[in-house]
């Protein structure tokens, strides 16, 4: 994108970021600290197995057993280095992702603009924001077009704010996103000094919500280590009255307990998760959180947003309709000069700087159509964005003689129903946009108005409008959508379309692109007025929800996640934020999503091929699958262990101690890394994606399986 930037802006040099960088610091709001061979140590002799074994060793030592002792020193050494390469193995995979996942910022450096990782950022770096961009930094104004911003992260407000350098308000804030226009601003603090980082700072101490099946495994292994304590004291204390050898009870006691526990699990569980996200990241998908990779393959609902996600987002002009001379004109008749009038409003109504890819056709349009290019002349003074249920937006500009223009756009109801059309010509409309919008197409209203003066009125909707005439595009499916929905739908997982569209164009590109509906849309102004209880009822039997603003999307998601849905939200825009936020997995399109979808949601799908969400749901019934069969080795090999470890003592038998710790540890060294490596890549089962999703609340491994890995580790036992 060409950017519009005087030529005096010239940024930072790079030996002046390396000053600001020693000064200062990096744009983060937590310390940068570097992982080293230390920590990573002393986090792994935590590890209950690493002490069992020491303890061992000790008193290997204690009893003059130098040989076995020797032996454990070693078996330490190598369950630390196996350690050291799983942990590397998954911090990576993790590294690589967090490197992919961070928001880049665009800033002017050496007289170019370029793009850095947002934690990059340095105090003086001249930054650019654009509409639907996250600010990174706080910072003064120094340059601007048409730029308003929301700062309701701050404020609370959500109302648009306009700034430029010259006015009394001249700051931007981190966290803040910009609503419309262009800036460039100097960043002043960065990290823990911006406001956002000084309110906020409790924020990054909050855990991140663990996954269902981490929290099931976690108190599978929990459950194990305390029978694993209650053996222990059991054998140490019936060694003892029957030896009373104090230290070889202790031995015996230490080896059932190191049988016992199924430390395995949550290595395994770790390392398939990581790994997993990894090879999704080769495929082009960011995983923010290695645990999610699993609850992807849990998702019951998908809910996605229209414009950009189902259909191409490449908005093509196909017909405008003449209010003046009731026509409805192809592109080969948009030269004619009865649609001069209403080209001039559609465009003037537009941003300066487009941005969105109607209001950048309208522009190519009003440059391929009209003699003389008016927009040098004119200047934006005042602006009402987009607002209003339906929507629709207002701007004035006016040239150096005064004259004034007064442009609105907006959905066809917003601007008939503020027109000074009579009721039988705004029922008349009506019916053309529904005609329109029953073939799928995208229609927008244009209207003028004339104001004296600059007091202004509060809303848009106050001023007298003059209805002109429409705007009809078509935003075409997506070419493998259909073929993606075919894929979803026989995995057993619903599609929702919610969307800020209207009904009839919304029910026509769902029927192109082959989304199941038997039901009536529903607007989101309807959805506001409706009580919680009949909300779930709703947004379970409801495919198609239209005219959804950020508000009513939030409740639609938090309605199917009451009903116990596992739900991903697909959207692209900053008012799909809110929604991908709160979805069990927001997944945001990496091409043409905006900086606040992107940071909201948990996947982000490079290049917005919507297949790879299908990749991303088979990787995560693999990894569930593989985990259960990984688990269900580790029990079936560990009840041999303890059998044959406490039997023999138990029953009396003439060699009491067949295992010892020594062999114990060797079956776990082998053990561990073998079922992390050949189950990690245990491909996916046939007919996988043909199966319903697993309901969350079922347990990773129920009675039947459980029974089965029983009834392995007895048979080997018995061999």
């Amino acid at each position: 994108m060409t950017y519009n930037i005087p030529e005096n802006l010239k940024g930072l040099t790079e030996a002046e970021v390396e000053i600001s960088r020693k000064k200062y610091g990096y744009n983060t709001l937590g310390d940068v600290r570097k992982e080293t061979w230390i920590n990573l140590l002393i986090g792994i002799l935590k590890e209950p197995m690493l002490i069992l074994l020491i303890c061992v060793s000790f008193i290997y030592i204690l009893i003059g057993d130098y040989g076995e002792a020797l032996f454990m020193f070693a078996a330490i050494v190598a369950v630390t280095a196996v350690s050291f390469y799983q942990d590397n193995r998954s911090k990576k995979a993790l590294k690589e992702l967090e490197k992919l996942n961070e928001p880049l910022s665009k800033v002017i450096r050496n007289s170019n603009i370029i793009e850095i990782p947002t934690s990059e950022i340095a105090v003086g770096d001249l930054c650019i924001t654009e509409e639907g961009s996250l600010i990174n930094a706080d910072g003064k104004i120094v340059h601007s077009n048409d730029f308003s911003v929301n700062e309701s992260s701050l404020t609370g407000e959500s109302y648009s704010v306009f700034k430029d350098g010259s006015s009394e308000d001249n700051e931007v804030y981190s966290g803040t996103v910009t609503i419309s226009g262009l800036a460039v601003y100097r960043a002043e603090h960065i990290g823990k000094e911006t406001k956002v980082g000084k309110i906020g700072q409790s924020i990054i101490n909050i855990k991140e919500e663990e996954s269902p099946l981490q929290i099931q495994i976690r108190n599978f292994v929990k459950g194990m280590a305390i029978i694993g304590i209650i053996i222990f004291l059991g054998v140490c204390i019936f060694s003892f009255i029957k030896t009373g050898n104090f230290l070889s009870s202790l031995l015996n006691g230490l080896t059932l307990a190191m049988s016992v526990l199924p430390e395995e699990i949550p290595v395994a569980f770790t390392t398939f998760m990581a790994l997993g996200a990894w090879k999704l990241m080769r495929s082009g998908i960011i995983i923010k959180r290695s645990s999610i990779v699993e609850t992807l393959g849990s998702v019951t609902v998908i809910c996605t947003d229209k414009t950009g996600t189902i259909t191409e987002n490449a908005m093509q002009l196909k017909h405008l309709y003449d209010y003046q001379s009731d026509t409805v004109y192809d592109q080969d008749g948009f030269n004619s000069e009865k649609l001069s009038r209403l080209i001039n409003y559609a465009m003037w109504s537009s941003e300066p700087v487009p941005f969105d890819p109607m209001e950048i056709t309208l522009h190519k349009t009003y440059e391929q159509t009209q003699f003389t290019d008016e927009r040098k002349n004119y200047k934006l003074f005042h602006e009402y964005p987009l607002e209003g249920k339906p929507p629709m937006m207002t701007h004035l500009f006016e040239n150096e003689n005064k004259e004034r223009i007064v442009a609105a756009k907006g959905a066809p109801e917003a601007i008939i129903s503020v027109s000074t059309l009579s009721e039988s010509e705004k029922d008349k409309m009506r019916k053309v946009v529904k005609k329109f919008g029953e073939e799928g197409y995208r229609v927008l209203g244009v209207a003028m108005s004339r104001f004296e003066g600059n007091d202004f009125p509060d809303r848009q909707q106050d001023f007298i409008f003059d209805f002109l005439g429409l705007t009809v595009f078509y935003d075409p499916p997506k070419k493998e959508i259909k073929n993606v929905l075919k894929h979803i739908y026989d995995a057993g997982i619903e599609v929702k379309v919610i969307t800020g569209d209207n009904a009839d164009t919304t029910r026509a590109i769902a029927l192109q692109a082959g989304i199941r509906n038997s039901t009536a849309a529903i607007n989101g102004s309807d959805i506001a007025e409706v009580p919680e209880e009949d909300l779930i009822k709703i947004s379970e039997k409801t495919t198609l929800f239209t005219r959804m603003f950020p508000e009513a999307k939030l409740k639609v998601i938090t309605a199917l996640k009451k009903q116990g849905h596992i739900v991903a939200m697909l959207g692209d825009g900053v008012n799909d934020g809110p929604a991908l936020k709160a979805a069990h997995i927001g997944v945001a399109m990496g091409n043409k999503g905006t900086e606040i979808a992107k940071s909201a949601a948990a996947l982000v799908i490079m290049n917005d091929d919507l297949e790879k969400l299908v990749i991303g749901i088979a990787a995560g019934r693999r990894i569930y699958a593989n985990i259960k069969k990984a688990v269900q080795y580790i029990i079936s090999i560990h009840i041999p262990i303890i059998l044959t470890v406490s039997l023999p003592l138990f029953l009396g038998w003439a060699f009491p101690y067949i295992f010892t710790p020594v062999h114990v540890i060797f079956l776990e060294l082998v053990m561990g890394p073998t079922c992390s490596i050949v189950y990690e890549n245990e491909p996916m089962e046939k007919n996988t994606m043909k199966k319903p999703p697993r309901q969350l609340t079922d347990t990773f491994l129920n009675w039947k399986e459980l029974a089965i890995s029983i009834i392995q580790g007895l048979v080997i036992m018995a061999g």
